[in-house]
């Protein structure tokens, strides 16, 4: 049963998740199969008055097996309302520059070709009307070198290595899989070293959009036990 106060929140990397784990003061609960942040409720706080929007924040590890491993994990154990596949995408051209937020509206796995057809395989997250929205492109290898974004431009302007594994695992438990990815990286940008530092750069511009414009949207005001519903 989905806890409808409960929301997932997926990374890759510690590295995009740090403003969130820090901002929202979660402290870590479980180091394996995945780390695991949670807000610990305090000892005169009763468990059966609803908290709202309680978090719960897993780090997955880069690539779609890790991802899609952590999302089973996040809804097997915890049974959130929403999970959030947050975190930094690279552009596969120039319609985007660094440190843009885009809302992702549909998943193309590059790597996974439809039997028969040999196209893509797509998917389809849970959208939210209002925000900038970008395709974006999941395979197991990353897309750093600019000839093989602009091999993947023409059906995606993202690309990352992780949203498409974690959309199936949410699937599976009829679970709604919300998408946002700020962009870390363009075809300008060929190095490892020079992605992290944009990272960190726009990783808390990041969560402060998140927190300000995108939880809102998710999170129900928790009802009061003494106030009957009309």
């Amino acid at each position: 049963m989905q806890n409808d106060s409960m929301m997932g929140l997926i990374f890759a990397t510690m590295t995009e998740a740090k403003p969130f784990v820090q901002g929202m003061a979660l402290e870590k609960t479980e180091s394996t199969p995945f780390s695991v942040f949670e807000k610990r409720r305090t000892e005169n706080e009763p468990f059966s008055v609803p908290e709202k929007g309680r978090i719960v924040l897993v780090i997955s590890g880069i690539g779609k097996a890790n991802a899609a491993m952590a999302a089973f994990h996040c809804c097997w154990t915890f049974h959130p309302a929403f999970i959030c596949n947050l975190g930094a995408a690279g552009a596969t051209n120039d319609s985007f520059v660094l440190g843009d937020i885009l809302h992702v509206t549909e998943v193309i796995e590059y790597d996974r070709p439809e039997l028969g057809s040999n196209t893509p395989h797509v998917h389809f997250p849970h959208v939210l009307e209002g925000f900038s929205s970008a395709k974006v492109s999941t395979q197991d290898t990353p897309i750093i070198d600019p000839d093989k974004r602009k091999e993947i431009a023409p059906i995606a302007g993202l690309v990352d290595m992780e949203a498409a594994s974690i959309i199936q695992a949410c699937d599976k438990f009829q679970t709604k899989c919300v998408i946002f990815k700020f962009v870390s990286d363009t075809p300008d940008h060929i190095h490892v070293d020079e992605i992290v530092m944009n990272i960190k750069q726009y990783r808390t511009p990041f969560f402060d959009f998140f927190q300000n414009a995108v939880m809102p949207r998710l999170v129900p005001e928790p009802c009061d036990p003494k106030v009957p519903k009309i």
